[in-house]
């Protein structure tokens, strides 16, 4: 069996994966991508990007590859909540941010971000044998009727939720399955049902606007994300093992939309070819690894943690993950900072995946049928028009409502840097598309000296603009502030230099 080696090697080539393998490039370190499909899926699954993700991909010059409009991303002023409507336009400091994006295109356009970036992406390759070592990480893999070893400094599982990485190093996965099964189709509806820009007009029932919509027996989902074959889904509750056996079909799709909405609507196969979706998920699981990490071997995305689409927060979570861990793995393995940096990674994202968890079964508790949860609706209907209360959700459903430890406590330290704008027109994305950590100076140059030892590994930016919101700070690669100071006496540089070292390695 012939053997080859590499820094890391990431199973796995969705979304999470390629973004992890375009942030490891980024800093020098090329991954070994591999993926048991023959090719990117044109499966549609996620149909977009919401929360804080979106402006990390502004951060390394993408938002507007990916579809983004002119400008800066600008917030969502409204999101959904369990099929109900919100309004953020009374939110100060709006978090929220969403880009109509289908899965399949994203990974095509991840595939060659990072094929440009000098990645190596192996598609038709099965990992079949994960040996976790010490000092290594032995992979056997099968590709074409041929088996070889792959040998790897670290392991990333990005693999899905039934991750062969996760189990073969025994992490657990607990959690609680929900009794629900979900029904999802790729359509056609007869043309003169259409309501443009509003919905369907059903006879015998009338309207069903785009979007979510609950009824006495479930819910019923209508996406017009393209014109000729809408994606349409219901949601049952009440599903017990073995309810729904084999194959889905139209005909049961038909037959669960009648049960939900109360009559027939006339549902047709798509006209054109392609690969559309036809599928059923029977129970909603809320699970979440032990751990996201065990010594050379890391989970990434759905293999650390799987929840309810409600909301979709699925990619907001998992591509957040991998601009976390990008950094952080690649300066452990490049020799620039001791191994603990990677135990940051988990205790980071594991409260973010909680939230996620947390708030994604809420919204299927908030969905589910009966005249009393009718009334919570209402209820929570009038607590979501305070502003106070839009903001809370606002922030948990961006994913910015969690604050790293970082080591040091000024107000902005642990969040996101905000949407900065120098005098020079310069955005503070911008100084961060190569995903090297900043030291931003809005006082006059006054932290140089005191980074100097770090010349080579943090670059150094003196700006200026009105109204700053701190003397200066330290911006890690994924955007998040790792030090803040208002002034710099010595007190405020030694607090630079301890958060130089903690993130950066001694040099």
């Amino acid at each position: 069996m012939s053997a080859s080696r590499t820094q890391v090697a990431i199973a796995g080539a969705g979304p999470n994966g390629l973004m992890l393998a375009c942030e490891l490039a980024l800093a020098g370190v090329r991954p070994v991508v591999l993926d048991r499909l023959p090719g990117p899926s044109d499966e549609p699954k996620a149909n977009g990007l919401v929360g804080q993700v979106i402006r990390q991909l502004d951060m390394r010059g993408l938002y507007h590859a990916f579809g983004g409009a002119e400008g800066p991303p600008q917030p969502a002023y409204g999101w959904q909540f369990a099929g109900m409507a919100l309004s953020f336009l009374r939110v100060e400091d709006n978090p929220m941010y969403a880009l109509l994006l289908a899965q399949p295109r994203l990974v095509r356009l991840l595939e060659k971000r990072a094929r440009d970036l000098g990645v190596d992406v192996r598609w038709g390759h099965q990992l079949t044998a994960v040996d976790a070592g010490t000092d290594t990480v032995a992979l056997t893999v099968e590709s074409g009727g041929d088996t070889f070893r792959l040998d790897a400094d670290y392991l990333v599982g990005a693999d899905g939720g039934r991750s062969s990485v996760r189990k073969s190093v025994g992490i657990g996965f607990p959690g609680h399955t929900s009794p629900v099964v979900s029904r999802l189709a790729h359509v056609h509806l007869p043309d003169e049902m259409l309501v443009l820009g509003r919905g369907y007009d059903i006879p015998g029932h009338g309207l069903i606007p785009f979007g979510p919509n609950r009824f006495d027996n479930g819910s019923l989902i209508l996406f017009p994300l393209e014109p000729d074959r809408p994606l349409l889904g219901t949601v049952e509750y009440g599903w017990t093992p073995g309810s729904a056996d084999g194959e889905m079909t139209l005909d049961e799709l038909r037959d669960s939309v009648r049960r939900v909405v109360g009559v027939d609507i006339p549902i047709e196969a798509p006209k054109g070819a392609g690969e559309h979706a036809l599928r059923r998920l029977d129970g909603t699981n809320s699970r979440q690894a032990e751990s996201y990490r065990v010594g050379r071997v890391l989970l990434l995305g759905d293999a650390a943690h799987v929840h309810s689409p409600m909301g979709g927060p699925g990619l907001n979570l998992g591509m957040q993950d991998a601009v976390n861990l990008g950094w952080k793995l690649a300066d452990v393995v490049s020799g620039r900072a001791p191994d603990g940096l990677l135990d940051t990674y988990e205790s980071e994202r594991h409260p973010v995946g909680e939230r996620v968890m947390m708030h994604s079964r809420a919204q299927l508790a908030l969905a589910a049928p009966g005249s009393e949860v009718t009334a919570l609706r209402e209820l929570f209907g009038e607590l979501a028009e305070m502003a106070d209360v839009a903001g809370h959700l606002a922030r948990l459903l961006a994913g910015s409502d969690v604050r790293y430890d970082v080591g040091d406590h000024h107000r902005l330290s642990g969040l996101m840097v905000p949407d900065l704008e120098f005098d020079d027109g310069v955005r503070v994305a911008d100084l961060l598309h190569t995903a090297r950590p900043i030291l931003l100076d809005l006082a006059g140059g006054a932290t140089r000296a005191a980074a100097q030892r770090w010349e080579g590994r943090v670059d150094t930016v003196t700006a200026t603009m009105t109204d700053p919101p701190a003397a200066a700070m330290l911006i890690r690669p994924d955007g998040y502030i790792a030090w803040a100071a208002d002034e710099l006496g010595a007190d405020d540089t030694d607090r630079l230099r301890e958060a130089l070292i903690r993130w950066f390695g001694r040099t």
